[in-house]
């Protein structure tokens, strides 16, 4: 049985009836509830906001994330703070003054984190891995579901998983993490994933009887 950080995407959770889904997903055994935060400017969707955070957080004990795909999140960051989150992503192309807002999350008490797009370099983030407790590595680009990894993304995660004892930060992929992703790249040494409709959700069973077989790659 793997110890992945199994990260379901509450955009892929039913709504309707909040409070029962997150007891199931709990029971599956999950670890950390995954918040895609969208603007509409840094990326072209719009999704979930504060007072959907302020629910699941009322919800659960788990861990539960922020990942702001949103324009200068500084301005934003104390929002998500002050609504409970345990760990915020930023992204290096939002923001100007990158270290500085890491640097502020983790001021609050919470863990901080950069999220990698396809196109951004290790070496564009590289100065500020000292700050990062968790990097979400998008095999992505970020704003859409459904989409399939982008295969030249593997070569930039195998660098940055020589680097993760250096600064000692957890990896977890998010896009296109079906059970075939999780394994090749689990065992490749990343840390987590985030989970959606290719390898949790809609899969007409039980979250429980899904994560079982996710356990067992």
């Amino acid at each position: 049985m793997n110890n992945y950080l199994m990260c379901p995407s509450t955009m892929c959770m039913n709504f309707d009836n909040l409070k029962e889904d997150i007891r199931l997903l709990e029971e599956a055994g999950i670890d950390i509830f995954h918040n895609d935060v969208m603007d509409g400017s840094f990326v072209p969707n719009i999704t979930l906001g504060i007072n959907d955070i302020k629910a699941i957080r009322r919800n659960t004990s788990k861990m539960i994330d922020a990942h702001l795909m949103i324009e200068n999140p500084m301005n934003k960051v104390d929002w998500f703070i002050d609504a409970g989150v345990d760990l915020i992503y930023i992204h290096f192309e939002s923001e100007r003054y990158v270290a500085k807002t890491l640097a502020h999350i983790k001021g609050r008490g919470v863990k901080a984190g950069i999220a990698i797009n396809p196109d951004t370099s290790i070496e564009t983030v590289r100065e500020v891995l000292n700050l990062c407790d968790y990097i979400l590595f998008m095999t992505v680009n970020p704003g859409f579901s459904g989409q399939k990894l982008i295969e030249f993304t593997i070569d930039k995660l195998q660098r940055l998983i020589a680097l993760k004892e250096q600064y000692g930060f957890k990896i977890v992929i998010d896009g296109a993490c079906s059970p075939e992703v999780i394994k090749r790249l689990g065992e490749m040494g990343t840390d987590g994933f985030v989970l959606g409709t290719s390898a949790l959700f809609g899969k007409g069973r039980s979250y429980k009887e899904v994560m079982e077989d996710l356990r067992k790659l």
